[in-house]
C-alpha cells in the first residue's frame, strides 16, 4: 500500500494557533532528538510570525534558536515558511535582494526546505523566491492558498497548480488550507484536479480543525491522492491547530497506508508538552464541534478572540456577531480574498471600522488603498465599483497609483549596519527601535526548561541574596510581605 509521508506542525503552527507562538527554545530542546526520530518526512519550525515574537515577546534571538535545533535534529529537513514580497517580515512589501537574503541566511543557518505562498495566488510574486532557494541547494514547496467563494473553484486551482508547476523550480506542491475551511466533499474533487495538473509531483495537504472537520478532510484527502499530510501532537492539536498525529495515524494505518511513524516516540513527546502546558498555563487543544457560520465569516480563530477583547475594552463586547458578519460582507466587496495573512487582517481590520463608525469605508486604512491599488498583487475577482470608489477617495492621497519600484536594499542595509553578521542586519531592518538591542541583553537563549513552581524558584532565589530586610509580593488583590528579624535570645531561668 502506499507510503503516506507526515509533516508535523508542533513546533510551528500548532503553538502559533493556541499558544500564540510562544513556545520557547526550552520548551523544544529536550524533545528535539526524539523528534527527529519518530519518521516525520519533515518539521516545520519556523515563519515571520515566529521570529517577530521572538524578538518582541519571547526575547529569544530567532536565529540562535534555528541553531541549536538543527544540533539536535540531524536526520529530519526543517521547514521555513515565506511569504511572497514581505519574506519573513510583518505585512509590507520589502526590496527582493532583500527577500532573497533571509533566504540566503536561513539555509545557512540549518533550513532545508521552504514553503512559499502568495496569498492571492499570483505567481509572479514569488517565482524568484522559490528558484533562488533551489539554486542554493533547498527543497522548495510551492503553495497553493485554499480560500472558499465563487471565484475558487477546482478549475481555477488547476490552473494556477499548472502555472506554478511550469514557471518555478519546485519539489513539491503544497495546498493550504489556513482558515480550515476544507470539507470532506470538496477535497475528493479538488485534490485530484490540482495532482492532475502537477503530474508527479508530490502533494501535501495542510488544513486545520477550526470547524471540527480537519481530520476527515485529512483521510478524505489521502484517498483522492495526497501524498503527504500535515499533523500535530496531542495536546499540541485539535482546536485552531491541526489533526492531532494520534489519530491521524491510527486510522490511515487502519485504511492500509504505510507511514512509518514511532508512536512511542509521538507519545513521549506529547506526555512532555502535556507537562509544559499544566506548568505554563497554556491552553491544550480540544475537538471543535461543526460550526457553519465560520463558512460565511471565516475569520481565522485567534482573530476572533482579538475582536472580542478589543471590542469588550471598548463597551461594544456585544457587536462581535455583527462584526463577524461585516467581516463576510467585506470579504465579498473586495473581491473575495483569501483570509489569510495579510489579507485575515486586512479585512478584520475595515469590519470593525465599519461597525464602530458606523459609516462603511469611511476610515480607510493605508494598506486597503494599496491593496486595492494592486501593491499586493493582480486580484482574482474585481472590488466592487462603489466600494472602490469609496477606497480612492477616502484613503491617503499620499499612496501612490502605482508601487513605485522598489531600490536595491542590501547596499544600503550594510552601509547603514557596518561591522555585524547579515543576520543581525536582517533583525534591525525588520524590527525599529530598540527592540533588537533589547533582545541581545535579554542574554543567550534559554535551553533548559524548569518545571519547579515560580513561587518556590522565586523564593530560592530570594534565600540566596544576602542583605535583604524586607520582601512583597504582590499580585491581583493578594499581598505577601515577608521581613527579616533578629533571633529571639533564649530566656534563661534564675536557679
Amino acid at each position: 500500500m502506499k507510503k503516506i509521508g507526515i509533516v508535523d506542525q508542533t513546533f510551528r503552527d500548532a503553538h502559533q494557533c493556541l499558544w500564540a507562538s510562544r513556545m520557547t527554545t526550552a520548551m523544544m530542546l529536550p524533545v528535539a532528538e526524539r523528534m527527529d526520530r519518530i519518521g516525520f518526512a519533515a518539521i516545520d519550525l519556523t515563519g515571520g510570525v515566529h521570529f517577530d515574537v521572538g524578538v518582541r515577546y519571547l526575547k529569544e534571538n530567532p536565529w540562535e534558536k534555528i541553531r541549536l535545533l538543527r544540533r539536535k535534529i540531524t536526520r529530519t529537513p526543517m521547514i521555513c515558511a515565506i511569504r511572497s514580497r514581505g519574506g519573513m517580515m510583518g505585512f509590507g512589501v520589502v526590496p527582493e535582494d532583500i527577500s532573497l537574503l533571509w533566504i540566503e541566511r536561513l539555509i545557512a543557518n540549518g533550513m532545508k526546505i521552504f514553503r512559499v505562498f502568495d496569498p492571492l495566488l499570483d505567481f509572479e510574486n514569488n517565482i524568484r523566491q522559490l528558484n533562488y532557494a533551489k539554486e542554493l541547494g533547498a527543497h522548495t514547496v510551492g503553495v497553493l492558498a485554499y480560500g472558499h467563494s465563487p471565484v475558487h473553484t477546482d478549475e481555477l486551482y488547476a490552473r494556477k497548480a499548472g502555472e506554478l508547476v511550469k514557471s518555478a523550480r519546485t519539489d513539491a506542491i503544497m495546498l493550504k488550507d489556513a482558515p480550515g475551511l476544507l470539507t470532506p466533499e470538496r477535497v475528493r474533487t479538488l485534490v485530484p484536479a490540482i495532482k492532475k495538473a502537477i503530474g508527479r509531483l508530490p502533494l501535501e495537504l495542510h488544513t486545520h480543525c477550526t470547524t471540527g472537520l480537519g481530520p476527515m478532510v485529512v483521510l478524505e484527502g489521502v484517498k483522492a491522492g495526497a501524498d503527504l499530510v500535515h499533523t500535530s501532537i496531542a495536546p499540541l492539536a485539535n482546536g485552531a491547530a491541526q489533526p492531532a498525529i494520534q489519530t491521524i495515524a491510527r486510522n490511515l494505518r487502519s485504511m492500509g497506508y504505510e507511514i512509518g511513524i514511532d508512536n512511542e516516540l509521538v507519545n513521549e513527546v506529547g506526555a512532555h508538552f502535556g507537562k509544559v502546558a499544566a506548568h505554563a498555563s497554556k491552553p491544550v487543544g480540544v475537538p471543535h464541534e461543526y460550526d457553519g457560520f465560520h463558512f460565511e465569516h471565516q475569520v481565522p480563530g485567534g482573530m476572533i478572540s482579538n475582536f472580542k477583547a478589543q471590542l469588550e475594552q471598548a463597551g461594544l463586547g456585544h457587536k462581535l456577531n455583527e462584526v463577524l458578519h461585516e467581516c463576510a460582507r467585506v470579504r465579498s466587496e473586495l473581491g473575495w480574498p483569501i483570509m489569510i495573512t495579510p489579507f485575515s487582517q486586512y479585512v478584520g481590520t475595515l469590519a470593525v471600522l465599519n461597525i464602530v463608525t458606523g459609516e462603511r469605508y469611511r476610515i480607510i486604512p493605508d494598506e486597503i488603498k494599496k491593496y486595492a491599488l494592486g501593491y499586493n498583487g493582480k486580484l482574482l475577482a474585481p472590488i466592487e465599483p462603489n466600494v472602490l470608489d469609496r477606497i480612492l477617495s477616502n484613503g491617503s492621497r499620499d499612496i501612490p497609483a502605482v508601487l513605485p519600484k522598489a531600490e536595491p536594499g542590501v547596499p544600503a542595509l550594510r552601509k547603514k549596519y557596518p561591522n555585524m553578521s547579515d543576520e543581525e542586519r536582517l533583525l534591525r531592518h525588520a524590527y525599529a527601535g530598540s527592540q533588537v538591542d533589547d533582545l541581545f541583553a535579554a542574554g543567550p537563549v534559554r535551553t533548559e526548561y524548569d518545571f519547579e513552581p515560580p513561587l518556590i524558584r522565586l523564593l530560592s532565589e530570594i534565600s540566596k541574596r544576602r542583605g535583604l530586610a524586607r520582601v512583597c509580593i504582590e499580585a491581583c488583590d493578594m499581598r505577601l510581605e515577608l521581613r527579616k528579624t533578629a533571633p529571639r535570645a533564649s530566656a534563661k531561668q534564675d536557679g
